[in-house]
């Protein structure tokens, strides 16, 4: 399973960035609109020169016209940005029609399997369910992600699915096995994944054993 970062952030991007460890970023309006004084493009030129892989960039439209003419748009600032369409009637008919263009799509808001399937048969690239606020709802975010990866095995399709909403670590692990192609996790959440007690309190046995050891350089 890829990683991608969820973010609109240059330092967070950064950051994971050289751990080597990411393979993609996804941004939404709601990411934009937290870093202040930016413009949105600029923001989308900045992560392709960062990080060489998909770039999910969403499109604002409303109709199926303006979703096209955003995402031409987007997509002519690098051959890797990748157009995030809204899962509505709409936004199938944009889907189709970029992937129609060679524009790779990720159809977003995804919270069902016949959502999904829709998705799926307009051509769409990725699929992403949205498991975190699922399981605000009281559903199984994760078994959405199960049941969309067998289906995905079974017809041999090559849309990839990237679980998101990802809220916590285990969102992460549970996503992996139930077959998600990629996460898209926050930096909060990279930055959790590190960290476990028996690492830390192993270094610092490792280093109160090696203290007085004699070493070639001093």
């Amino acid at each position: 399973m890829k990683l991608f970062i969820d973010t609109a952030n240059i330092e967070e991007i950064k950051d994971v960035e050289r751990w080597g460890v990411l393979s993609g970023v996804t941004t939404n309006p709601s990411l934009i609109a937290k870093e202040k004084d930016v413009v949105f493009e600029e923001v989308i030129r900045e992560i392709t020169s960062i990080v060489d892989g998909a770039i999910s960039a969403e499109v604002t439209g409303e109709t199926a016209e303006e979703m096209i003419a955003e995402g031409r748009a987007l997509h002519s600032i690098h051959e890797n940005v990748v157009i995030k369409v809204p899962m509505t009637k709409e936004g199938l008919i944009a889907i189709r029609e970029l992937e129609g263009e060679g524009i790779a799509t990720n159809c977003t808001l995804i919270f069902s399997v016949n959502q999904a399937i829709l998705a799926i048969q307009s051509g769409a690239s990725y699929v992403s369910p949205f498991i975190g606020r699922l399981d605000d709802i009281g559903s199984d975010g994760i078994e959405l992600v199960r049941e969309l990866a067998s289906i995905i095995e079974h017809y041999g399709y090559d849309t990839k699915i990237i679980a998101a909403s990802i809220r916590h670590p285990l969102h992460v692990q549970q996503a992996a096995l139930a077959g998600a192609h990629i996460a898209t996790v926050p930096y909060k959440v990279f930055q959790q994944m590190l960290a476990h007690p028996l690492t830390d309190r192993g270094i610092e046995q490792f280093n109160k054993d090696f203290e007085g050891t004699k070493r070639i350089n001093g």
